[in-house]
């Protein structure tokens, strides 16, 4: 069992200016994946994208514990587990509604998944997002040494490393986006957009999960007047040189073909093949949120059993949607939505003995989810937009080789720039979902496998320690430098409440 320890906010915060340069990775992320008292790591993405490499560094993961706690800037908590060590700091309520609840899902999240009409300006939310970073760094300042790495992850803490840097901190500092990150006429819409695009260039490398996603974010630094786009990669803008790249994010292959592999003794595996008594299985499995498409998904569903009326009482559709940001009107509102459309769907074409859609608002396990898309015929992925979407690629992982399932995939995904072998589908457009449907229920097994070997070969050869490592390679290589000798002024003197 590791150590635990907790830091008092009475020590000084300043930027490390003598030391070793311990060369260790430092992750910073909302939630923080701590080990189990035995010192089991965590399950998921992220996680298990960064384990590898914070091991083989040394390394700090710093975030969110997940808890409030009123007390302002209350102590950190720090626990070790070998060469790595887990900090999560509380937050307040109030700072809980204004920077998560508030400018980040309400604002940000919107805004990036393209959704203006969904966002909601609140100017206290505003300044609370950028208060709340600005404790965020200096409650990390006191655990850096001057070699570290700082790898920064997700929309929530855009901000951070200018905090940083006004603290005087030169370390490497890279970001990543999970998320996709829209046009300039769509990003402007965000409250204090200019201040997000500064807060941006405090970083040495900012990565996207698309070019597109990349190619959008040098054009609001170039459509703002910010700065301009230097060749390979390279801006300046606000007084700083950086990197802008494309690291599609992927997952551990190898070791979910497996998991997917020894499922099928998994309880609830077996019991879902008893329950569908031959019928093909579609599966979609995603958080409950609109940039999902889950309610199109089950219009387009009930669109192909309307039109293959042959179909009926030989196809289920599993929806595994847990639920999310109970907290956040719009959210409320498409629960409602889905349910409901799910109810008039299961009414109109469903019998006594055949429920067409089976819907279930809860989480599932990892080993229980991986044998389920091995044994789904289809996997419905067709989000509104999306970052990347992992459940593409854990779908294909999952499949066996001697006779895959097929793929359906939405345009507006990141994933599709991969695996481009899939159906590729409009989400909006329920026909064309419908015909879809039809063709990969029907489609032959050749075909099924050429299409999944050709997805397959993509995430063995860009797996998730790719991922980081493609990354972490770039940062700790290039050495960005000011241009002209100028710097940005400082945000927290004029936004930090």
């Amino acid at each position: 069992m590791g150590q635990v320890d907790f830091l008092q906010p009475s020590r000084p915060i300043m930027a490390p200016k003598t030391g070793p340069k311990t060369g260790r990775l430092v992750v910073v992320s909302n939630r923080v994946p701590v080990p189990s008292a035995s010192g089991t790591p965590a399950a998921g993405g992220l996680a298990v994208a960064l384990d590898a490499a914070l091991k083989a560094r040394g390394g700090l993961w710093f975030g969110w514990s997940g808890k409030t706690n009123d007390m302002p800037e209350s102590a950190t908590s720090l626990r070790t587990y070998g060469a790595v060590s887990y900090a999560v700091a509380d937050l307040s309520r109030r700072d809980l509604e204004e920077f998560y609840h508030g400018f980040a899902n309400r604002a940000l999240w919107p805004i990036c998944h393209y959704r203006l009409d969904l966002a909601e300006y609140s100017a206290q939310h505003t300044a609370g997002f950028f208060r709340v970073n600005g404790s965020f760094a200096r409650r990390l300042a006191k655990l850096l040494d001057e070699g570290d790495a700082i790898w920064v992850h997700d929309y929530h803490l855009i901000p951070l490393a200018r905090a940083l840097r006004d603290m005087g901190f030169s370390n490497r500092l890279g970001f990543f986006l999970h998320v996709p990150w829209p046009p300039d006429d769509v990003a402007s819409g965000l409250p204090a957009y200019e201040e997000l695009l500064r807060s941006f260039a405090a970083y040495d490398l900012i990565g996207f999960q698309t070019q597109l996603d990349a190619q959008n974010f040098v054009g609001c630094i170039e459509r703002s007047g910010a700065g301009r786009a230097l060749g390979d990669g390279w801006c300046e803008a606000f007084g700083r040189r950086f990197r802008v790249g494309a690291f599609p994010i992927s997952i551990d292959t190898g070791a979910f073909a497996e998991e997917a592999r020894l499922a099928e003794h998994n309880t609830v595996v077996k019991r879902t093949r008893a329950s569908l008594d031959g019928k093909s299985l579609i599966i979609g499995v995603d958080r409950l949120d609109y940039t999902k498409g889950i309610f199109e998904r089950i219009n387009s569903f009930g669109a192909f059993l309307e039109r293959h009326p042959d179909m009926k009482k030989r196809t289920v559709l599993l929806q595994i949607t847990p639920k999310s940001r109970s907290e956040v009107p719009a959210y409320v509102q498409i629960q409602r939505k889905v349910a409901e459309q799910v109810g008039n769907t299961n009414g109109k074409f469903g019998d006594l003995d055949w429920t067409p859609i089976q819907y279930m608002n809860r989480t599932m396990s990892r080993t229980a989810l991986a044998g389920l898309y091995r044994m789904a015929r289809i996997g419905l992925v067709t989000p509104l937009r999306d970052g990347m979407n992992l459940v593409a690629k854990e779908y294909v992982a999952a499949q066996a080789p001697q006779d895959p399932g097929v793929l359906i995939l939405s345009r507006f995904a990141g994933a599709a720039q991969e695996l481009d072998a899939a159906l590729i589908v409009n989400p909006y457009d329920k026909q064309g979902v419908a015909t879809a449907i039809a063709r990969g229920l029907n489609m032959p097994l050749e075909e099924r496998k050429e299409r999944w070997r050709a997805m397959m070969d993509v995430l063995e050869s860009n797996n998730v320690e790719d991922w980081s490592k493609s990354f972490l390679d770039i940062l700790l290589e290039d050495q960005p430098q000011p241009v002209n000798g100028r710097a940005a002024p400082p945000l927290w003197t004029t936004l930090d409440g």
